[in-house]
């Protein structure tokens, strides 16, 4: 009976051992069931939080595409804009020389007997070309320079600026700047800082009365201005060409402004 019961008894505890180890495996099991789930929503959290950046930054990208396309746009839209205007005061320069030529060849003829001069001749005589003359210079001096002042007649040549020179209305000085270099140009000093020969425009600096002014970007044939002198005379400068590093143009100063010492010794 004593080894009946031994036997039981031991049955007995091996189940209960085997209870507690399936016991603690399913337990195990749950928590690794918990953690696996903990871990897949991180997971899908992770991603859909991915998923939201990618696409922020394909709006992003697609909005940075967008203005640059507009930026494109308005730059090429200002580039002719500024291309037009300068052919505009070119074609007008141009038309104001040859009226002044036929004025000054009409000037010069001979004088036909009063009697054998129609009324046709005397509509188209140097009178006509005269008041065409005053009306050109007229819309060539309504042409505003940068400080927002009536600009004398422009020159966009060596030609035309022979031309107004022989007009003696301005006193005209012919420069070549080079980039970097300082030189004097009548009674002040030009310094060009930039020659942006893709845009055509410049930016030099004038000194003048111990200060600097400077003009930023300016264009080609673009009459700038500034004042100098004690008497505040109003100074204008032109550029007619641009090139690598250097531009060429003329400053043009009115005919009672100081001139350079070696000009008023001469």
């Amino acid at each position: 009976m004593k080894g009946h019961s031994g036997g039981a008894g031991e049955q007995s505890g091996y189940s209960r051992v085997f209870l507690i180890l399936l016991a603690v495996a399913v337990m195990a099991a749950i928590a690794g069931l918990a953690w696996s789930y903990h871990l897949s929503g991180r997971l899908t959290h992770a991603e859909a939080q991915l998923s939201q950046a990618q696409q922020q930054n394909q709006k992003l990208a697609s909005a940075l595409d967008e203005t640059n396309a507009r930026l494109k746009i308005t730059n090429e839209a200002l580039g002719h804009s500024r291309g037009s205007r300068q052919k505009q005061l070119e074609q007008r320069a141009r038309e104001l020389l040859r009226r002044q030529r036929a004025a000054a060849e009409n000037t010069d003829a001979p004088q036909q007997n009063n009697s054998s001069v129609s009324a046709s001749d005397t509509k188209t005589g140097p009178g006509s070309a005269q008041t065409e003359l005053k009306s050109g210079e007229a819309q060539l001096q309504s042409i505003q320079g940068d400080l927002g002042l009536p600009s004398g007649p422009i020159a966009t040549n060596q030609d035309e600026l022979n031309f107004l020179e022989r007009r003696h209305d301005r006193n005209y000085y012919p420069f070549t700047l080079k980039k970097g270099e300082k030189q004097q140009v009548s009674t002040v000093t030009l310094e060009l800082k930039k020659a942006d020969l893709k845009h055509n425009r410049y930016t030099l600096i004038v000194h003048a009365d111990n200060k600097k002014i400077e003009k930023k970007n300016r264009g080609l044939n673009e009459p700038v201005q500034f004042y100098t002198g004690k008497n505040k005379f109003l100074y204008e400068l032109v550029v007619n060409s641009i090139e690598k590093n250097e531009v060429t143009g003329y400053l043009a100063t009115p005919l009672n402004a100081p001139v350079p010492a070696s000009t008023s010794g001469s």
